[in-house]
């Protein structure tokens, strides 16, 4: 009598589609979430317990096809898989485990974000789901941010504004700022305390903005930073 190892007979990552060839219609879509991983790489630079992945195709079933959220986050994996990185998320590559926050910004077209993709995500098992819509003219009666908490195999709204995530150990957040030079409305991750937590921009900012300090307060002691090694 032959044993087969299941997982042994599922497709591989290498083997599986990465890419379904839909364009996106919409940059924020890319940039959104892209900050929000930039941002996660500086406060959780010492773990490799986390996974961003950024309109990347999460497999869930050997025969059915990918989901790709704009953004997603996974918490108990390998952050960094070989040196080319993760094609898809792949369920059975990961012990099952299933990302704890899912993220899909609106175009402006709506794509089931409030309907279909509401049912795929909850059958995941995906703890947090937030809908965001970064353009005014398209957010209806739609709050610009809504944040929804899995409870009891349903997602449930919860209040408007920052919302804690416990499990996650961040809060996630809109407000005004800039981004790769673009001023606009962001999403950013907070802490408990409900501070906003600095972008790489931000940064890099603070260090020259510190330099130029104590350049200046070398001057007005009479020596010259360029001659300090």
């Amino acid at each position: 009598m032959l044993n087969y190892n299941l997982r042994q007979c599922l497709p591989s990552s290498a083997e599986l589609p990465d890419s379904d060839d839909t364009p996106v219609d919409n940059e924020l879509q890319n940039l959104i979430p892209n900050l929000l991983e930039a941002i996660l790489a500086l406060v959780w630079q010492n773990r490799n317990d986390w996974f961003f992945g950024v309109d990347m195709g999460i497999y869930y079933a050997p025969s059915q096809p990918p989901l790709v959220p704009d953004g997603f986050l996974s918490l108990g994996v390998e952050r960094f898989i070989g040196e080319e990185g993760r094609l898809s998320y792949v369920f059975w590559e990961e012990d099952n485990i299933a990302p704890i926050f899912a993220l899909e910004v609106v175009s402006k077209t709506y794509g089931g974000e409030y309907e279909r993709k509401k049912v795929d995500y909850a059958k995941l098992g995906i703890l947090y789901y937030a809908i965001y819509v970064p353009n005014r003219q398209y957010r209806r009666k739609r709050q610009p941010l809504e944040v929804y908490k899995l409870e009891n195999k349903e997602y449930i709204l919860q209040p408007d504004g920052r919302v804690w995530m416990p499990e996650i150990g961040l809060a996630l957040g809109k407000e005004r700022g800039t981004y790769l030079g673009r001023t606009r409305e962001w999403l950013y991750w907070y802490n408990q305390q409900g501070e906003r937590l600095a972008t790489p921009e931000e940064l890099v900012q603070q260090e020259r903005l510190k330099s130029e300090k104590l350049a200046q307060k070398l001057r007005e002691l009479g020596v010259n930073p360029d001659e300090i090694n």
